[in-house]
């Protein structure tokens, strides 16, 4: 499993790339995703987030969390082909850190939860889940909470 984070400079209080990695890789494992999966986890700038909304999504709006998949198919579909690479594209998650800490001071809990609470919803919509309609949104609520609760001992 591969996952590569980055992080914006200047985030002062921001966690690891080694903890933000492993919060996703336990999401990943949780999930099935496999030895061969691949993912990129970007900490960045409220504004950047809002650039790429605007740009890639249509929002002219700040969000905290953005999923882009790499891949074409839907998330229970095995693609066709396979990359050369042997690795499986998931694609990109991408977080506003400015908006986390605003979200974390909002639900009185810390910074690294609100931080996996993001990166746990950024990696469902990589893996197929939705929230476009009310079963939809049922199920990823329910599921990331499951996710939250086998990954929050590592939070402290």
């Amino acid at each position: 499993m591969e996952i590569n984070v980055l992080i914006d400079e200047g985030f002062a209080g921001c966690p690891t790339p080694r903890w933000l990695e492993g919060i996703a890789r336990q999401v990943l494992e949780a999930e099935g995703a496999g030895a061969e999966a691949e993912v990129g986890l970007l900490i960045a700038t409220g504004e950047r987030v809002k650039e790429l909304n605007r740009d890639y999504l249509g929002e002219d709006a700040p969000t905290d969390v953005l999923a882009f998949s790499a891949r074409e198919e839907g998330a229970d579909q095995t693609p066709f082909i396979h990359p050369p690479d042997g690795l499986l594209h998931l694609g990109e998650v991408i977080i506003a850190y400015p908006q986390a800490v605003i979200q974390a001071a909002e639900h009185r809990h810390p910074v690294k939860k609100e931080l996996a609470i993001l990166i746990i919803h950024g990696l469902l919509h990589l893996l197929g889940y939705d929230h476009d309609k009310p079963d939809l949104e049922r199920r990823m609520k329910a599921r990331e909470a499951e996710l939250l609760g086998y990954i929050e001992g590592g939070l402290k």
